[in-house]
């Protein structure tokens, strides 16, 4: 397309409705200071004894982070892959659906303030977890609904929650969320961090995110930070 050609009004709604940027590109994105890839296979590290984790994948990572980070009780969130078979992965490979990760986010919270249950409920109704591989215009394995869980009553509770949803048929369509044992998890690189809260009026979280936070803070008021 040459420059100062008009882009058709229906490409600009998917452009803005779809997560991601094209690779090499800074467009539109507040880069954050610090290295531009942090990718180690560990998990997020707390300075409390008293904090547990929590693992998540529900779309694009950018509308996992900005929901859970405005949750009392949540002390640290970071985007980053879980699931695959690719050490070390970047966010083009993971894009190319080819790597087996999904977009996740590491959650760090206090128990004491919020439990595993409640973040769990917050999880089944901020996205769609009867579409397979997809969220919206986001397609692609890497999009998948996926919990990764750290302990074996994680893992209960997530299968029972599940199996409750299921049985109440909440959705018309059945539950694809994948629960699974977590393994590695490698944090995404700096751009993707605090995305929404850098970059608010940026087109995709305009047209996404900001629903997303709209219908949190209709839902879950009382369980807000201040």
């Amino acid at each position: 397309m040459k420059l100062g050609q008009q882009v058709p009004w229906i490409g600009v709604i998917l452009l803005a409705t779809a997560c991601g940027r094209p690779a090499g590109s800074t467009e539109g994105a507040v880069i954050p200071k610090g290295p531009e890839g942090v990718h180690e296979a560990e998990e997020i590290m707390t300075d409390a004894a008293n904090l547990k984790k929590a693992t998540f994948g529900a779309g694009c990572f950018w509308c996992v982070e900005a929901v859970f980070q405005r949750l009392e009780g949540v002390e640290k969130v970071v985007s980053g892959y879980s699931g695959g078979h690719v050490e070390d992965p970047t966010y083009e490979q993971v894009c190319s659906g080819r790597t087996g990760h999904a977009e996740v986010c590491q959650i760090a919270y206090d128990p004491a303030k919020i439990t595993f249950d409640q973040m769990l409920e917050v999880f089944w109704k901020t996205h769609d977890p009867t579409t397979r591989d997809r969220q919206g215009n986001d397609v692609g394995p890497q999009y998948r609904s996926v919990i990764y869980y750290h302990d074996a009553g994680q893992k209960e509770l997530a299968e029972r929650y599940k199996a409750r949803l299921e049985a109440e048929r909440i959705w018309n369509r059945p539950i694809v969320t994948e629960i699974a044992p977590f393994e590695k998890f490698w944090p995404a690189e700096a751009y993707h961090q605090n995305y929404y809260n850098n970059n608010p009026n940026q087109g995709y979280c305009s047209f996404v995110i900001t629903p997303k936070i709209e219908k949190l803070r209709k839902i879950f008021r009382d369980r807000l930070k201040k």
